[in-house]
């Protein structure tokens, strides 16, 4: 694929009857902080319809600017807010296939 983005997804499983807090922090979260970063390309942010938790797709230009957001100061301080909501699991890696119809 020509898309050399480097694709951050974050898998939040939410406590229950959570999930709308949960979606309202990480929306200001992504507003007030992860837009603001060097490297950011997009954020989608997933509900599941069960309530059980939030998928975060999040696009960047390189993996340091993914490893600069992680270590970002305004970053670290959403992870204590996170964590009460829901457990939090992720994974990196790069678009292999892509199909539209």
């Amino acid at each position: 694929m020509s898309d050399a983005s480097v694709i951050l997804i974050s898998l939040l499983k939410s406590k229950p009857g959570t999930q709308d807090a949960l979606i309202a922090l990480l929306k200001q979260n992504v507003d007030m902080v992860v837009s603001t970063l060097q490297g950011w390309k997009t954020t989608r942010l997933i509900a599941a319809a069960d309530g059980a938790g939030v998928v975060i797709y999040s696009e960047w230009e390189t993996r340091a600017a993914v490893e600069a957001m992680r270590s970002d100061p305004r970053m670290k301080a959403y992870f204590p807010k996170i964590m009460e909501l829901a457990s939090f699991d992720s994974l990196l890696g790069s678009a292999v296939l892509s199909e539209t119809r």
